[in-house]
């Protein structure tokens, strides 16, 4: 029962009490009480107990109301802090947080330490709570959201995987952001470098990668070195090939696979001329050469090229050599697979 009703049904209640016993009884009745005395109507007697009462009841009501208002308080502040501690763990980025009562802090405190990830919608949520979930469930779909726009830009830290899945979605629908990605790859995490860097070597021109030769990994050099052939807009030149080759840990099958890509781009005195070079300051590009002295059917280059080494190395391409010499008709590729120049056995 509401306050102001109680206390209007009391009062009513009181006064046809005390009419009715006024009714009865008009006189005075008289109480000593430590030397006083009291001169009242009977009837106000019979209404006094009432109204001390009702005094009581209100102050009753007054403290234990004030006390559960406090305590509905702190659900409150709670519940906004349990909020809030559900939207930093949706985004992945849980923060410690303060609770006031025991019966949520006992709870909802691994929160401080937890991430949640959602596999389905979830209906009834309020406004804030939906709105993260929605962008957290596109950008887990694949989509690309942009933060700055659903003012977010503040909310992810580097690291974050909802922000790197993000920036991955972002590379599939932004070519302007692969190249942003290029060249400044150290602002952003291996997972985006990695992906960045594989569509632009599987588009781009080694014009227009020049300046990121140094960005430029083996396994994406290779791919993108693999699109020249019947591609004439690629831009390579030999000066831009040094440049990629000098930044990179290639190993024996890989200057194979350069020197077997790019026999057809540039002519045999370049290529001889250019792996010659070579494989005088890197011994892995030796193999690379013998195979393009093999393919130029150099067979006088072979033979004094192959008395320059030591009688135990090469002994593949020495066996090819003799083979040369008696059947003039083979080509390399008849003799051994280009994959397999390098082993030895």
């Amino acid at each position: 029962m509401r306050l102001g009703l109680y206390i209007f049904a009391t009062l009513t209640l009181t006064a046809i009490i005390g009419a009715f016993a006024y009714t009865i009884n008009s006189g005075n009745y008289v109480l000593e009480l430590m030397g006083i005395n009291f001169n009242l109507p009977v009837a106000v007697w019979f209404v006094l107990p009432m109204l001390v009462l009702l005094v009581f009841t209100i102050l009753h009501m007054l403290f234990y109301g004030l006390k559960n208002y406090f305590k509905l308080k702190k659900w409150q502040r709670d519940a906004a802090t349990l909020d809030d501690a559900l939207y930093w763990a949706l985004v992945h980025e849980p923060k410690d947080q303060k609770f006031i009562l025991d019966e949520i802090k006992n709870s909802a405190v691994i929160l401080s330490k937890a991430s949640i990830d959602i596999t389905e919608g979830v209906e009834g949520l309020n406004p804030r709570l939906t709105k993260v979930l929605g962008i957290v469930q596109k950008i887990k779909s694949g989509e690309y959201v942009d933060l700055k726009e659903q003012k977010m830009a503040k909310v992810f830290s580097e690291g974050n995987p909802l922000l790197i899945q993000n920036r991955l979605n972002r590379l599939d629908v932004d070519k302007e952001f692969v190249e942003e990605v290029m060249r400044s790859a150290t602002s952003y995490s291996k997972l985006v470098q990695k992906k960045a860097l594989e569509l632009f070597a599987g588009s781009e021109t080694f014009y227009k990668a020049r300046k990121y030769a140094k960005v430029f990994d083996v396994t994406n050099f290779k791919k993108m070195l693999a699109r020249i052939n019947g591609n004439e807009g690629m831009g390579l030149s030999m000066e831009i090939l040094n440049e990629f080759i000098e930044g990179l840990p290639l190993g024996c099958m890989d200057f194979v696979f350069i020197a077997d890509t790019i026999k057809k781009q540039f002519t045999p005195d370049q290529n001889l001329a250019f792996f010659k070079r070579l494989q005088q300051n890197n011994p892995k590009a030796q193999n690379a050469y013998l195979y393009l002295l093999f393919e130029y059917e150099m067979l006088e280059e072979v033979d004094r090229y192959l008395d320059e080494q030591g009688e135990d190395e090469f002994i593949k391409f020495r066996a090819l050599y003799e083979l040369k010499q008696e059947h003039k008709n083979y080509k390399l590729e008849d003799l051994v697979e280009v994959d397999t120049i390098c082993n030895e056995a």
